[in-house]
């Protein structure tokens, strides 16, 4: 199975670049680098790979496990699913 950790961090990645690109406080050669960088990401498929849709399956969820308003049969869902994607 995929590393989804690995895919994990590639979305991290992407979420720091979009940040910078749209932050006020960074510099034009700053932000077109970020750009490139995620134009990138995006050319190469890095953004669209199964990893990346995995990492995003576990991410969400992860956050269900730990929302209070999810019942405990979608939690128990979410487990199962995670126990699925470790395989």
């Amino acid at each position: 199975m995929s590393n989804p950790g690995n895919a994990s961090s590639i979305n991290s990645v992407a979420r720091g670049l979009k940040a910078a690109i749209s932050n006020p406080n960074v510099s034009d050669e700053a932000k077109e680098r970020a750009a490139e960088r995620l134009e990138s990401m995006q050319e190469t498929g890095e953004l669209e790979s199964r990893e990346a849709h995995e990492a995003n399956v576990a991410i969400g969820h992860k956050a269900a496990l730990s929302n209070p308003n999810v019942s405990e049969e979608a939690k128990e869902h979410s487990a199962d699913v995670l126990d699925n994607l470790r395989v």
